[in-house]
């Protein structure tokens, strides 16, 4: 117990000296693991490690799905699902914020990434909410939130990690993730509604389309829909596994840009290479991850937490929220993949052993790994770290980080509310699980 600890102690002063977090894990993981067994055992773990990772075929839907999310992001497949709910919402006041809302949803069901759609979205959408002077805090806020919806509607390459680090089934982690996610676009589109309620200038009603121009909108984002449909219709019926639902969906995002013409030799080298860059770095992290875990289970921090709360009697959604609590002041030091990275091997042990009432222990971690994500999204819009701020930052130097922050702080607050609702009432997240073939 004390050795994990102090393992912890040294990563945090790793990470906050900015060595890279997987280094920093490995480096922990390998030395404390050294200092518990010995050197020879620590370098073999550490071998063993890294190979049974880059050969598992649990995680080859990892460069699938980045593959797939790469293709239709360059195939310009979010113009077409915001000019489609644009031509719905446009003309409400704030509709501009909305439909980017609604977009960047459709966006995350066939991107996986949370910075990716922010970044995609920021480029298709800001221009258009500038034209009808929506206020920079609404506009940003808008994309920084719908951009975390990319990390929980399916597919998600950090419900991929969960479930790889817990043994827990992907393709129902994949369809939990769908009701939450809808859950998620509505709130933050009452959150739009409630910030220009209160401030009826930040966000100016446009043009109305009319029913051809809607009509015409819609039918341009059959490719997305397709996609989707191919997919997780697929997992939810039995009909192919998550791996072969990945292999499918980069065909498909390869054919949706060939078709579009939007696929050169130049531009498929470069999405090759994304891709390969993007996967390496998800594959470091893990794999410093996993030797960290290693060394804090032979430690015995998991087994002595759940001896701990074992002997306390306490309810297990006390526990529940003792976690949660712990993973909102970790947003604020840590980065999203990180912080699940660094903390599931602690906690999945402590909530596989509690007994939740009206919940089967087989969808016991489904329904963990998607409070973790949701709670995690909460880390990506709020200071001091706030990914998705810093994406729009970057790409908007003339927007104060400031402004950004006051922007999604309304998102933030309804997230809270949506990560109560999940916790309370886990048939929300379950229900489709439940049902699968």
């Amino acid at each position: 117990m004390t050795a994990s600890l102090l393992g912890f102690a040294v990563l945090l002063v790793l990470i906050l000296v900015r060595v890279p977090i997987a280094f920093a894990m490995a480096l922990v993981g390998y030395v404390g693991f050294a200092l518990l067994v010995s050197w020879s055992a620590a370098g073999s773990m550490v071998a063993g490690t890294a190979y049974e990772t880059g050969v598992s075929y649990t995680l080859s839907v990892v460069p699938l799905f980045v593959l797939m999310g790469n293709f239709v992001t360059r195939a310009g497949l979010s113009d077409e699902l915001y000019a489609a709910s644009n031509a719905f919402l446009g003309h409400r006041r704030g509709g501009l914020a909305m439909a980017t809302v609604v977009a960047c949803g459709g966006f995350s069901a066939v991107c996986g990434s949370s910075i990716a759609t922010a970044a995609t979205m920021a480029r298709v959408t800001i221009p258009s909410m500038r034209r009808y002077r929506y206020s920079d805090a609404l506009a940003t806020g808008a994309i920084a939130a719908g951009g975390t919806l990319g990390i929980l509607i399916p597919p998600s390459v950090v419900l991929v990690l969960f479930g790889h680090m817990t043994e827990t089934d992907i393709g129902k982690l994949f369809i939990a993730g769908l009701l939450p996610g809808i859950l998620g676009v509505l709130l933050y589109m009452a959150a739009v509604k409630i910030t220009v309620w209160r401030d009826p200038s930040a966000g100016p009603p446009a043009q109305r389309s009319d029913l051809e121009a809607r009509w015409r909108a819609v039918r341009n984002t059959w490719a997305v829909l397709a996609l989707f449909v191919l997919i997780i219709g697929g997992i939810y019926g039995g009909v192919f596994t998550p791996t072969e639902a990945a292999g499918i969906g980069a065909m498909g995002g390869f054919l949706i840009a060939l078709a579009r013409r939007r696929l050169t030799f130049g531009v498929l080298v470069e999405i090759l290479i994304e891709t390969v860059q993007t996967t390496a770095m998800l594959f470091f992290v893990l794999i410093g991850a996993i030797i960290f875990s290693n060394f804090i289970s032979y430690a015995g921090l998991p087994d002595t937490l759940t001896a701990w709360i074992a002997e306390l009697h306490v309810a297990p959604l006390l526990v529940i929220f003792v976690m949660l609590c712990i993973y909102l002041l970790l947003g604020c030091i840590l980065e999203s993949l990180s912080m699940i990275l660094l903390t599931v091997p602690v906690f999945y042990p402590v909530v596989a052993g509690l007994q939740f009432t009206g919940i089967e222990p087989e969808l016991v971690m489904v329904w963990f790994g998607i409070i973790v994500v949701v709670v995690t999204e909460i880390s990506l819009i709020t200071p001091p770290i706030g990914m998705n701020v810093f994406v729009l930052k970057a790409m908007h130097p003339d927007i104060a980080t400031g402004t950004i922050f006051r922007g999604v702080t309304p998102f933030w607050l309804l997230d809270i509310v949506r990560l109560a609702a999940l916790v309370l009432l886990p048939g929300i997240a379950l229900y489709l699980p439940s049902l699968m073939a």
